[in-house]
């Protein structure tokens, strides 16, 4: 049985949007309940302006917490000094985000693209020599909420520039959820071809309802990593209409369907998912999830 790899964001991604700022303790009951259901990568904070995002503030109290857990954490950072803030927080694992556009890009970090691209590889260059594994995101990749349909060959240019520089992953993300299966099929198979699937994953938010539906293009493509969220938590604050992050018990039942392993308990998702909703009182329930708690309280689940 082939495997699938999941990074569940919904402890950064998921958060960072929501009207509740959860403590540092709360967080990390979040973030072992998915170690509990089998989710092993994990993104567990963000190491920004706690003014710009204040859910994110204490995630070294959050790293610090996980000293004694395994699995794979990551963190997000936004400039240098974010790294050098995960680095001494003991961070092994960061991930950086430019976007595909320089409108998006002045929004989200506060650099045009020339000075987003510069700081990549500053950072991505000094993780390489520090020994640190860094991803990069690629943002708005199919379509800018400022400006428009983003044309394939800036991504390209984009992603083999990022691996040039020492990513170890490149994250194709569809960061307000308006992609299709066909656009996203296509540049998938081309950025698998020119780059390796085995260095790409793709980041796929359900604002018009597509995010499974993508993620199964991007799967049939040749892709194999993905990131999701539990309870479907999620969106951008700097990006206007972005929606929830694909949910987790979505994108694993779809893959369990489908023949594929990721080692995730779809029951231990239910109750990660039901701790999500009740920290932040999130009333969305993911398609899945009541088909799932039915399974799992017939005993179909373990």
């Amino acid at each position: 049985m082939e495997t699938v790899w999941i990074r569940d964001v919904g402890p950064r991604d998921g958060l960072q949007n929501q009207r509740q700022i959860l403590s540092s303790d709360q967080r990390l009951q979040l973030i072992r309940s998915l170690l509990k259901a089998g989710v092993s990568a994990i993104e567990v904070g963000a190491f920004v302006s706690p003014k710009a995002v204040p859910a994110m503030a204490g995630s070294d109290t959050v790293l610090a917490g996980l000293a004694g857990d395994v699995g794979e954490f990551s963190v997000l950072i936004a400039n240098v000094k974010g790294y050098e803030l995960a680095l001494a927080a003991g961070a092994t694992r960061v991930a950086i985000v430019v976007a595909s556009t320089d409108t998006m890009n002045r929004k989200n970090i506060g650099m045009d693209t020339t000075q987003a691209f510069a700081f990549a590889d500053t950072v991505l260059r000094r993780a390489l020599a520090d020994g640190v594994h860094a991803s990069c995101y690629i943002a708005t990749a199919w379509e800018c909420p400022f400006e428009g349909p983003v044309p394939t060959s800036s991504v390209q240019r984009q992603a083999d520039a990022l691996l040039n520089s020492g990513a170890q992953e490149i994250v194709i993300a569809d960061t307000i959820g308006a992609a299709a299966p066909a656009q996203v099929a296509s540049l998938m198979r081309g950025l698998g071809q020119q780059l390796g699937s085995e260095r790409l994953a793709c980041h796929f938010h359900d604002t018009r309802g597509m995010g499974i539906a993508n993620a199964y293009a991007a799967l049939e493509s040749g892709i194999r990593r993905f990131d999701a969220s539990i309870a479907g938590l999620g969106g951008c604050p700097f990006a206007p209409g972005a929606s929830g992050n694909i949910a987790s018990e979505d994108l694993v039942l779809m893959l369990n369907q489908q023949g594929y392993d990721t080692g995730i308990s779809l029951a231990g998702l239910a109750e990660a998912s039901a701790l999500a909703r009740q920290l932040c009182d999130h009333p969305a329930v993911p398609k899945s999830l009541r088909w799932i708690q039915q399974q799992r309280d017939k005993g179909a689940l373990s």
